[in-house]
């Protein structure tokens, strides 16, 4: 799965989020390959929440 399917299941805006906070997607980006996306979930769900409220993306 790439990184940016992963945003569109989360319903994330890959682009607002890029744009508004670029050193965090870029590290998301980075360290998202590393890792099984149920992982990547578990690490990172309370952030993912909060990114979701401010970049969500209608699907």
């Amino acid at each position: 799965m790439e990184f940016s399917e992963y945003l569109l299941q989360k319903k994330i805006n890959l682009l607002e989020f890029k744009a508004a906070d670029p050193e965090r997607f870029a590290e998301w980006e980075r360290v998202f390959p590393t890792m099984h996306p149920d992982s990547f979930t578990a690490q990172k769900k309370f952030l993912i929440n909060e990114i979701r409220r401010r970049y969500h993306t209608q699907v």
